[in-house]
């Protein structure tokens, strides 16, 4: 247990500290990373064998307890414990920067609440990497991490997002990508994409394109790699305080949202949850006018 804290970076005693670890290129890793990685009385990580190359790689033999998004709950307070007994731990994830779209989120939460001290040690974060690949805009940006997988949830979620007028970041498996491409093409439109994969190894790869496009890219080719998609935000005016939505007629209400890339019945969605009314009332009210 490092108490020391005249020391420079001194690893201090009841301490957690997030440890940004590379995501591809071992080479991003700092060496106030390695002195932690060294120094800490024990480390939790996403995946103990994901992690322990990465020690391996380093000559560092070090204890390690398993701490992924199913056993939280549990290994939280057993982490915890150890904290509030004086231990310093070392929190990782499997590449980039622990709690962000990530479990590491509910132990600093944990920590906050009982007054446990946390310390960032800055890494490579694959969201802002593939931000400063895309070539659009990095003024605002919304970063979403994984959509939801339920059918209902995720359209709910695709509506709300391309209302959206900041710049879109998510994350995507290889297997999953075609889908999500197509419901982000039905959801957005033909927005401008970049499709992020692979960065800072060998084979990294930007692709900027629109989602159609790269829909179809990837409907004719097999994809390979973790992705990041930075995606176009929606017009500007749909979060504008001057563009007062209500004194729009219903029809023009969704037809504003459908402009935007939405479909008919998510827009008609968005339009009633504007308006304070039920999707349901509204859509009888389209359906009227469209037969007088």
């Amino acid at each position: 247990m490092k108490t020391n804290g005249e020391e420079k970076n001194a690893v201090l005693g009841g301490t957690l500290y997030l440890v940004g670890t590379p995501i591809g290129n071992l080479s991003d890793l700092s060496e106030r990373a390695v002195k932690v990685l060294s120094e800490a009385d024990f480390i939790a990580a996403e995946d103990t064998r994901v992690s322990g190359k990465l020690l391996a790689v380093l000559g560092i033999k070090k204890e390690m307890i398993s701490y992924f998004e199913h056993n939280k709950a549990q290994k939280g307070e057993v982490i915890l414990a150890r904290l509030l007994a004086g231990e310093s731990c070392a929190l990782v994830t499997d590449a980039g920067m622990p709690a962000i779209s990530d479990p590491g989120e509910a132990l600093v939460a944990l920590c906050a609440e009982h007054g446990v001290p946390v310390s960032v040690i800055p890494g490579p974060c694959a969201a802002v990497s593939a931000l400063a690949l895309s070539g659009l805009s990095t003024r605002r940006f919304h970063f979403e991490g994984f959509l939801p997988r339920e059918t209902k949830e995720r359209r709910e979620r695709l509506a709300v997002l391309a209302a959206l007028p900041d710049t879109l970041i998510l994350y995507e498996a290889p297997h999953r990508l075609k889908k999500t491409l197509a419901d982000l093409s039905d959801a957005l439109g033909a927005r401008k994409i970049a499709l992020c994969r692979e960065m800072t190894k060998r084979n990294e790869e930007t692709l900027r394109t629109t989602l159609p496009d790269a829909l179809e890219r990837y409907t004719a080719e097999e994809p390979r790699g973790e992705f990041v998609l930075v995606i176009e935000g929606g017009p500007a005016a749909a979060a504008s305080p001057q563009n007062d939505l209500s004194l729009l007629s219903p029809e023009e209400h969704v037809a504003f949202y459908e402009k935007s890339g939405m479909r008919r019945m998510d827009a008609i969605k968005r339009a009633a949850a504007d308006r304070g009314v039920p999707k349901s009332e509204l859509y009888r009210l389209l359906q009227k006018e469209d037969r007088e």
